[in-house]
């Protein structure tokens, strides 16, 4: 095989195993799909073909493959798109496997256009995008080098080197080629069909439980993984929110754990209402993300009205209705991978629940005690408040006096007994679910009605919405106050409310959600009326009509197009650097030859005299008779005609007489060593 014909495989194989790793990354694939596509990728890179004399036998398994997603699809189990991608990465990995022809060729990139199709519809996601360009480099060149070889005349070696320089400059002017037909050609926005969720890598890390246990680390503050989405309406346009996302409350405390009073849930609905609203709520558009791990819906506090529900699942997109639990507590009733959804939340200083909103129990819950509470307890409380009886003064006061006197530490040890006591007389440490509950407990002590909270605090800005990470993960105090509801009190240290992961590594994640958000906007919403956008401004006139100016531009913004333009500086000179390194002078393959031949000769101890040629060498050694005469003389000639003979050395023809003298020089060593002498040196005359 020759030297060219070896690389294009290579790169039409690696280009097929790219765009199957764009279906891949969607975690939509079976399992067994993609081992057997890895095997088949390992073995192709290899050069094992063994399915170059079995084409009808395979051709009967994927057949009966094909029976059998076709069986799943009809019975609900397996997606479509899902289904097509699988059998269509079996396809190519059976293509691999076979006699590489031109017909195979052919049929490898065509079903690795079929498999970045089949990414498309699976997810799009960014690292999708990063996979279809590597395919579309990779599977031009290679296509390219086919062309070249089939020009070059059977047994002479490709000028991989030499068209490198015009293949590189090719695939730029097609890549570019490529942009402009996706962003001028009519677009068909087919991978509505598909499933638009991933499971992402990692587990969950954010879930919410019927409980709250004390004790124990709280490693969860260390997750970077973002968890949630959210665009606000009105926009607060802060780079940082100050703000809290509940999901549940909890108001039954047992010495060891929170609870609920109240169990019983609402009818399921499509759109639930907490409380009610008022004219100026804060909308939120909400997307959970696969990182999130739980069916238990977020929102801004206090939360007014929920909604519009999706979610996102292996067999598609589905409007799921939600349901009220305990706690305020409002859950998907249908699983999904990740979710989306609409919510209302009352401004920050609006009311929210009054005490007669509540059932009974809910009511006797907010002041119940655990048995055996240690009744230093209620004496520091009583101490620290000295008389206060307002219940908001009074929270602001113990939680002031909490965050002075104590400090925040996610490095605890296992269960005690008391996590209270631990946590206020002896430890007098401890992370946010300390806090709150001391907080909580001591407000009951004095009367004053109180529950522990759960959610996230915080949220970054990324372009135009906010980030919510599984490290703001957090648990704070409602104190019920009159004439006004519930009001947030937190008595966790403010530095240590937020994620507590490293900063570097938060920023490299809010990098990728930048440029995700930018591949969303820009590559994967892009639709025939951003079409009419830009030809409507190519068409226009460079200074745009009044109307114009007030309509809101799509697109990246100028810092987005300013790295945009680094980044083709950066390509350009190391496409410069590359072509220099390919372009520059090499040694004939004759002379690296006949340099291989001298190293093996010194290692007999035979070396050339000054300005002794190898034909020179080669008949001194003869004169003198030489053992390494008989398998030095076919090389000397073979070097001579492919230096000055017009008869390039072939493929492995090199190796091939190499691997003779080789076998020489140690055979003449056995036999000077059996004799007990020195080899014979060859001096200079």
């Amino acid at each position: 095989m020759r030297k060219g014909t070896r690389l294009r495989l290579v790169l039409r194989d690696l280009g097929a195993g790219f765009a199957f790793a764009s279906m891949a990354v969607s975690g939509q694939l079976p399992a067994w799909a993609l081992g057997l596509y890895a095997v088949a990728l390992v073995l192709a890179l290899a050069g094992k073909r063994p399915f170059s004399n079995r084409v009808k036998l395979t051709a009967v398994l994927l057949l009966a493959v094909a029976l059998t997603l076709g069986t799943n699809v009809l019975a609900g189990s397996l997606n479509l798109v899902v289904a097509a991608c699988t059998f269509a990465g079996l396809i190519s990995a059976q293509r691999l496997l076979s006699t590489p022809d031109a017909a195979t060729d052919g049929q490898v990139l065509l079903s690795g256009l079929l498999m970045v199709a089949g990414g498309a519809a699976l997810s799009g996601e960014l690292v999708y995008g990063l996979f279809l360009v590597v395919f579309g480099v990779l599977a031009s060149i290679s296509l390219a080098l086919g062309v070249v070889e089939s020009a070059v005349p059977e047994g002479e070696p490709v000028p991989v080197r030499s068209v490198m320089g015009p293949l590189a400059k090719g695939v730029g002017f097609a890549v570019v080629g490529a942009v402009a037909f996706f962003i001028f050609f009519p677009r068909l926005n087919w991978n509505m069909i598909g499933p638009s969720a991933a499971p992402g890598l990692g587990v969950a890390t954010a879930g919410f439980s019927d409980t709250v246990r004390l004790g124990g680390a709280g490693t969860i503050k260390d997750n970077p993984r973002i968890v949630l989405r959210a665009t606000l309406s009105p926009d607060p346009e802060k780079e940082a929110l100050d703000a809290y996302w509940v999901g549940r409350t909890y108001d039954v405390f047992d010495g060891q754990e929170w609870t609920n009073a109240r169990k019983a849930s609402r009818k399921p609905e499509f759109m639930t209402t907490l409380r009610p609203g008022q004219d100026n709520l804060v909308h939120q558009q909400m997307e959970l993300m696969p990182a999130y791990g739980a069916r238990t819906l977020v929102a801004l506090e206090t939360p007014s009205r929920l909604g519009n529900a999706v979610a996102n699942t292996q067999l598609g997109p589905r409007r799921t209705p939600i349901f009220e639990l305990g706690g305020g507590e409002v859950r998907f009733q249908n699983p999904g991978i990740s979710y989306s959804y609409e919510a209302y939340s009352l401004p920050t200083a609006a009311s929210g629940d009054d005490l007669r909103d509540l059932p009974p129990e809910e009511q006797d819950a907010l002041l119940s005690l655990p048995e055996g509470l240690d009744v230093r307890v209620a004496q520091t409380a009583a101490r620290v408040l000295n008389g206060e009886r307002d219940p908001l003064a009074a929270a602001q006061k113990l939680s002031a006096w909490l965050q002075r006197e104590y400090s925040y530490t996610l490095e605890l040890g296992g269960e005690v007994p008391d996590p209270v006591a631990d946590f206020l007389f002896q430890r007098k440490q401890g992370h946010c679910e300390h806090f709150a509950t001391a907080l909580t407990l001591m407000l009951r002590t004095q009367g004053m009605r109180a529950r522990l909270a759960t959610g996230f605090f915080g949220g970054e800005r990324v372009t135009g919405g906010y980030v919510v990470r599984a490290g703001d993960a957090h648990a704070w105090t409602h104190v019920l106050v009159p004439g006004r509801g519930f009001v947030t009190v937190d008595a966790t240290p403010p530095a240590h409310r937020a994620s507590q992961s490293p900063r570097l590594l938060e920023q490299l994640i809010n990098f990728y959600e930048v440029v995700e958000s930018q591949w969303r906007d820009v590559v994967l919403d892009y639709n025939f009326r951003d079409q009419l956008m830009v030809a409507r401004a190519l068409m226009s006139s460079s200074r745009p009509a009044p109307e114009q100016a007030e309509a809101p531009r799509r697109g990246p913004p100028p810092r987005a197009w300013g790295a945009a333009v680094l980044a083709a500086a950066a390509a350009y000179a190391a496409w410069r650097m590359l072509a220099q390194f390919l372009s520059r002078e090499r040694p004939l393959e004759a002379t690296r030859f006949a340099d291989a031949v001298e190293a093996l000769l010194a290692s007999a101890r035979v070396t050339r005299a000054e300005g002794e040629t190898l034909e020179d060498l080669d008949a001194r050694l003869a004169r003198e008779g030489h053992p390494l005469t008989p398998a030095l003389a076919p090389l000397t000639r073979r070097y001579l005609e492919a230096r000055f003979g017009g008869r390039p050395l072939q493929q492995g023809e090199a190796q091939q007489h190499l691997s003779t003298l080789r076998s020489a020089v140690a055979r003449e060593a056995q036999r000077l060593a059996s004799e007990g002498t020195r080899p014979p040196q060859a001096r200079a005359s």
